[in-house]
């Protein structure tokens, strides 16, 4: 009796153990699955297609039905213990809102929006802009780096010209009196004159009067004198300067008044000299055909200079100022350059190509330059001194902003705000506020930066209104979810 008792106990105890060993493991199995669930629930898994779409857990998109995709550093998988200690050891500079990276406190406290101000150690400016990411993904998506430099910018003008006439330097042929062409002696356009050539002769009725009145005062002075008759030399003198005047006012010249003294005849034909040397641009005149004051006889122009007229485009007006150098090379004359300025810019542009006109003088000493023809022109800039200033492509334009992200080192990158200036003929930009020299910046690969530095913000954003509603808080507001929205989407003047 005493053993089956004995027997019973020890089954009984058996049964007991293995009881407590199964549930022991199911609690274990239960619990490391509660927290396995519990660190998926925890991870944040966005759309590739759409990074609007953030939420706990694996899942497919609403919107295109694609599966999503872990986010990577949506959850911290490191020992809290040490990752308290890691910020602890670091210096708190400050504290920000979640919500509104702008508003700042020395001091723990709540936001505007009554969510917990979180810390900003050293290292972790930028008000949270700044974007770390794992070097080897840096080497991936192809970031180049390159730094701020001070150099000199400038740029030459390349353009088209078209050689034209100095009109300094046109003259036109006129007579003074009505008359008719007896002969003309320069009778073919492009004909090269001097100054002093005879023209043509011209018979003037108007001009034969003039020297006959001339001559007859002339003689009756010449017998006063000789009689000492006073008061008709000085009324005679006075007439004889009145018709003098006439005849130089009819461009007759004093030799050739004089001539007319000694000779004491009237010339019938008045010879018209060119009163400057050129070519004969255009011939108005045929013999026999009556002339008029108004009339033009002859265009001469002077081609030792001439203009070049080019045209140059908005943004290379700022490059331009007078009396800068330009050179100029022609198509029928390879390797000559001629060397000239610009001599005058046009204060309005062409409303149909929006250009500006500019016009340059060249000397043209052995007229090899013909008016009408084009060439092409090379404008020398005035370069400015010591400019700060980046490679084109690290500015990047989003709507109104311009951004550079600059290289932190070990990963990091931040925006920053830019005011540029104009851009240099070597492929850089201006910087007139917002970098220094010697600053590390990005040149490629920006875009890519700035979505992930959205994405980040958009994260710690959902992120802080989730701990603000575990923390008893109200919900967020509909005008919060739609900021956060607008941040993982991406600027609207993007």
């Amino acid at each position: 009796m005493k053993i089956k008792y004995i027997i019973k106990t020890i089954v009984f105890l058996l049964i007991l153990i293995v009881g407590l060993a199964v549930t022991g493991c199911s609690t274990s199995d239960s619990s490391k699955q509660d927290t396995k669930t519990e660190s998926a629930s925890e991870e944040l898994y966005t759309c590739g297609m759409h990074p609007n779409v953030i939420q706990e857990g694996p899942g497919n998109c609403p919107i295109c039905g694609m599966n999503l995709t872990p986010i990577n550093g949506s959850s911290d998988k490191s020992n809290p213990s040490e990752a308290k200690s890691s910020s602890g050891s670091k210096e708190i500079l400050y504290y920000r809102a979640p919500m509104d990276p702008t508003y700042i406190s020395p001091k723990p406290g709540k936001s505007p929006m009554g969510m917990d101000l979180i810390p900003v150690y050293a290292g972790e400016e930028a008000f949270g802009a700044t974007v770390k990411i794992n070097p080897s993904t840096v080497q991936n998506i192809g970031v180049r780096t390159a730094k701020v430099v001070q150099k000199d910018l400038g740029q030459d003008i390349r353009t088209v010209g078209l050689v034209d006439y100095d009109e300094t330097k046109i003259g036109f042929v006129q007579t003074k009196f009505t008359g008719w062409v007896e002969t003309t002696y320069v009778n073919k356009t492009g004909q090269r004159v001097k100054k002093g050539d005879v023209l043509l002769e011209i018979y003037s009725p108007q001009l034969v009067t003039a020297q006959e009145e001339y001559l007859d005062t002339y003689r009756r002075l010449k017998e006063a004198e000789n009689n000492n008759k006073m008061l008709a030399i000085e009324n005679l003198k006075s007439n004889l300067f009145s018709i003098r005047k006439r005849l130089e006012n009819f461009d007759i010249s004093d030799n050739q008044i004089t001539k007319l003294e000694k000779d004491n005849v009237a010339l019938k034909t008045m010879v018209i000299k060119s009163p400057f040397t050129g070519i004969v641009e255009k011939k108005h005149v045929q013999d026999g055909m009556e002339v008029k004051p108004s009339m033009k006889l002859y265009s001469i122009s002077d081609i030792s200079s001439v203009w070049v007229y080019a045209d140059i485009y908005e943004y290379e007006i700022p490059w331009i100022k007078d009396g800068v150098e330009a050179t100029m090379t022609l198509s029928y004359i390879p390797g000559k350059e001629f060397r000239g300025v610009v001599d005058y810019i046009y204060p309005y542009l062409d409303a149909k190509t929006r250009t500006l006109k500019v016009r340059l003088s060249f000397p043209n000493k052995d007229n090899m330059l013909k008016p009408g023809m084009y060439a092409n022109v090379n404008i020398s800039s005035v370069p400015i001194k010591d400019a700060i200033a980046v490679p084109v492509e690290a500015v990047m334009y989003s709507g109104t902003r311009n951004l550079v992200f600059i290289a932190l080192g070990e990963g990091r990158f931040t925006p920053r705000d830019v005011t540029i200036g104009i851009e240099s003929g070597d492929g850089f930009y201006e910087i007139k506020e917002g970098l220094e020299a010697g600053e590390t910046i990005v040149t490629s690969a920006q875009f890519l930066l700035d979505s992930e530095s959205k994405l980040q913000e958009s994260i710690a954003k959902m992120l802080a209104l989730r701990k603000n509603v575990d923390s008893g808080n109200d919900k967020p507001t509909e005008s919060e979810m739609e900021g956060m929205d607008s941040n993982t989407g991406g600027n609207k003047d993007d």
